[in-house]
């Protein structure tokens, strides 16, 4: 049996556990924060970083040196600096390394440290690496404690820097990202000669114009190169210190032979991808889309990058459009891709946001800060050897004196207290005396003593007026930026888009959207999700079929058509999930249906973020018409709250989709559908009660995008939504119940109540049943009808009696068969209505 444990014979400090549960959080939070996730501000690094280069300085490994195993680097950096996982290390290594995650690579590397493709770099057992000629110069020549303050190490053993005294903004030279605990960091790299541009025109007006500034360092420039689109991301980043930078692949057309005998094709080449594209699956992406025809008009796909650089071949069908193509790879696939800049770092040992002008501040603060402490380091190194320089000059010209001394002092120490005594020598010009070799009594020696001399008290006054003289310093800065510039800078990678590329490509697009044929087709939307695009001829063929079955006969169905719209292919649909978020969908993006198709899944048209959790379960479809000021959206919960939206608040929607209903733990988005003001609703719970009031501003008010919305309809405990339509006070509805029990409905015989009320119960459902369902009554239409047993019947609406209470049987069900759901017809279009009414 095991002791228990004895709490007594030691302190016991009662705590509350919130305090603790608080306390400990955010210590763990600080430490992730400023211990590794966020770089520092003066050098640009992150811990691990700084480690790594700090070690390979301390083992020599010198761009003029030989490589060395990385394996033997990272054994250094955990054993004394960063006692974490070797493959953290590792990985951080590689990435230096890497020229196209890196604009100004911190490291060189012999082996295999991974590609574009996302292939994994080699064991660290297999690489070689040694430090690049930028980053020993730039950020490990003045490394000291004499320009930066060192603090002991994990076990102190050890020192290691604080900071490095970086030279150049490696922050904004190679950028950095990072997710810390509640904060992250994002910052693009960019082009070093430019940057130094920037810098030195703050040291020479620091309060130099935004648009000067930008004009300098007009953008991001990123290893991989592409194309940057608009400059709205780049100026926002600038100036707050947060914004999205469009970028996009270089892409050009060519003229490609495919093969022998075959006729020469258009084909679209990209030769560079957007920064942190993985190309292998970005090339996988584009078949994938081909393959489920979301993009038309491509026939191969051909990798032929090589070492010499990127290019991907899209060869293309005799018949496409290639500019429409590359708008949908602009449109569908990363290559274009937004960056979501976050300029934060440490500074002061705290996270901050800060924009472009506040960085470079920063940095050229911190060099002034290390100049002048080095300036100081090296000013007292000149004093002190000035001062031996002196003595030994002193010396020299009392020679013979100095000899004599020496040749009758009985030891050193005599000798010293002589020249004291004699000459006023200190201790330290004394012991320079004494051990001074006879070569340094030479002519030649003494010449060069009197050189070094001279050339000692001249940089012992350039250095005093280099720190009394703050403009002499910042020149002294300047100087030292440009020939680091001269050295390390070269051309921009990353295009920028011109204005007038811009206005070419808007018209361009502009023509291509003109030639896009507006067709009438018609969309049906099935049990399993899939969606089905017809011309309308073939949806009449279908039709037709389907007449050929009497009226009320059960047919077995695969997956039946749950929804069916008449739409052009100019239209929007608008896809709304049980979550409450809400995606549009161009009709024209939908594949065109074969008659052997099953359609395609609604779920993979929408984008990538809405394919999993409860945004992938679609819960209602609802095409947008082309007027849509008048018109709202009416959304209703599984809990019974309603809300009501404008409409055209959910057009041209982002990628990203919006929410369009705020919803509560446990309950999900049942229903959607178009209304007006002046309309009435009238919903059915399956209990049988009906509830119909106004839609107005008192009984219905038009609300934001995220309220939770307000309470249509009381339910029980057990009980459930049948449906909801809009309709005027003079039309009818069409019900029907689980046992197949169907009545007809004016709506002015329901009694006009407020939203929120009880509604009122019919006498139309037996305990035992259930409303399965209610649809507008559109005389001369058939209504579809489910079962459970995956059959379905078509209704005339006129075999709906009313003037009855309790309905009449439509049809007959199995005994285990019950109605699982009533689908409305294909509303009639404006030249079947006139007929219809002219037939009246």
């Amino acid at each position: 049996m095991a002791r228990q444990l004895n709490l007594s014979a030691g302190q016991v400090v009662a705590t509350a556990l919130h305090t603790e549960v608080q306390q400990s959080y955010l210590e763990y939070a600080m430490s992730v924060i400023v211990g590794r996730a966020l770089p520092d501000v003066r050098d640009g690094l992150k811990p691990v970083h700084r480690r790594i280069l700090y070690a390979m300085h301390e083992l020599g490994l010198t761009p003029d040196r030989p490589f060395r195993k990385c394996a033997r680097v990272v054994g250094d950096v955990l054993g004394k600096y960063h006692p974490h996982g070797d493959q953290a290390v590792y990985d951080a290594l590689v990435r230096m390394v890497q020229d196209f995650s890196s604009r100004y690579p911190l490291l060189g590397g012999h082996g295999n440290f991974g590609s574009v493709d996302d292939d994994p770099p080699a064991a660290m057992r297999y690489t070689e690496t040694r430090l690049a000629a930028i980053s020993h110069e730039a950020l490990l020549t003045e490394i000291g404690e004499a320009t930066v303050d060192f603090i002991p190490n994990f076990d102190n053993s050890q020192q290691e820097p604080v900071v490095l005294p970086a030279q150049l903004p490696t922050l904004l030279l190679n950028g950095s990202s990072g997710i810390a605990v509640g904060m992250a960091t994002n910052i693009p790299p960019h082009n070093l000669g430019e940057v130094v541009d920037g810098l030195v025109a703050l040291i020479d007006n620091p309060d130099l114009p935004d648009d000067q500034l930008f004009a300098l360092i007009p953008g991001p420039d990123f290893p991989t190169g592409g194309e940057i689109v608009g400059t709205e991301g780049i100026r926002d980043a600038y100036t707050t210190g947060r914004g999205s930078i469009a970028m996009r692949g270089i892409a050009q057309f060519e003229e490609i032979q495919p093969g022998r005998g075959r006729h020469r094709r258009t084909a679209i080449v990209v030769t560079e991808l957007p920064f942190q594209v993985n190309k292998a699956a970005w090339i996988e992406k584009i078949a994938d889309l081909v393959n489920q025809t979301r993009i038309e008009g491509i026939q191969d796909i051909r990798d032929e990058s090589d070492r010499d650089g990127m290019r991907v071949v899209i060869e293309l069908k005799r018949e496409a459009n290639p500019q429409r193509v590359l708008n949908q790879l602009y449109k569908m696939t990363p290559l274009q891709s937004n960056f979501g800049a976050i300029f934060l770092a440490l500074a002061d040992g705290q996270p901050r946001q800060m924009p472009l002008r506040e960085l470079l501040q920063q940095f050229l603060a911190f060099r002034e800060e290390t100049l002048t402490r080095q300036y100081s380091y090296e000013l007292d190194k000149a004093e002190s050897h000035i001062h031996i320089l002196e003595g030994l000059l002193r010396a020299l010209a009392n020679l013979d004196r100095v000899i004599e001394i020496l040749r009758n002092a009985p030891d050193g120490g005599a000798a010293k207290i002589q020249f004291r005594e004699e000459f006023d020598f200190s201790d330290r010009q004394c012991d320079a005396i004494l051990s001074m070799p006879l070569r340094r009594l030479t002519g030649l020696e003494q010449q060069k003593l009197q050189t070094e001399y001279d050339e000692t008290a001249a940089r012992m006054q350039e250095l005093r007026t280099l720190l009394s003289n703050r403009r002499e310093l910042m020149k002294s800065l300047k100087k030292d930026l440009r020939t680091l510039k001269k050295k390390f800078a070269d051309p921009r990678r990353t295009r920028l888009q011109t204005e007038t590329e811009r206005a070419e490509e808007a018209e361009t697009l502009a023509e291509i959207a003109e030639e896009v044929i507006e067709e009438e087709v018609v969309l049906e939307f099935t049990q399993r999700g899939y969606v089905r695009r017809f011309t309308p001829k073939a949806f009449e063929r279908q039709q037709a079929k389907q007449e050929d079955t009497p009226p009320k006969t059960l047919i077995d169905s695969e997956d039946p058509a749950l929804q069916t719209e008449s739409a052009l292919t100019t239209q929007e649909l608008l896809v709304l999930t049980r979550s409450g978020k809400a995606y549009t969908l161009k009709v024209g993006d939908i594949p065109p249906t074969s008659r052997q198709s099953r359609g395609t899944p609604l779920v993979t048209l929408l984008p990538p973020g809405a394919q999993t959790g409860d945004d992938a379960i679609v819960a209602q479809f609802v095409l947008a018409p082309e007027f849509l000021e008048s018109l709202d959206l009416v959304m209703l919960t599984a809990q019974g709250r309603i809300k009501r939206v404008p409409l055209a608040e959910f057009t041209n929607l982002t990628g990203r989709g919006l929410t369009a209903l705020k919803l509560k733990d446990g309950d999900t988005l049942q229903i959607a559908l178009l209304a007006a003001e002046g309309e009435q609703l009238v919903l059915a719970t399956a209990g049988g009660r009906m509830l119909r009031f106004e839609i107005n501003e008192d009984q219905l008010p038009v609300q934001s995008r995220t309220a939770q919305g307000l309470q249509a309809i009381r339910l029980g405990k057990q009980e459930t939504l049948a449906g909801c339509v809009a309709l005027t006070a003079d039309d009818e509805i069409l019900l029907i119940s689980r046992q197949g029990m169907g009545k007809r409905l004016p709506v002015r015989s329901l009694r006009l109540a407020n939203r929120g009320d009880l509604g009122q119960a019919l006498q139309f459902v037996a305990k035992t049943d259930a409303v399965v369902g209610l649809v507008p009554a559109y005389d001369g239409t058939m209504v579809t009808v489910l079962t459970s047993g995956d059959r379905l019947a078509r209704l005339p609406a006129e075999s709906f009696p009313s003037g009855t209470t309790s309905g009449e049987k439509l049809l007959k069900l199995a005994k285990t068969e019950s109605i699982t759901t009533l689908i409305p017809a294909l509303l009639p279009g404006e030249d079947e209505t006139e007929e219809a009414q002219d037939e009246q």
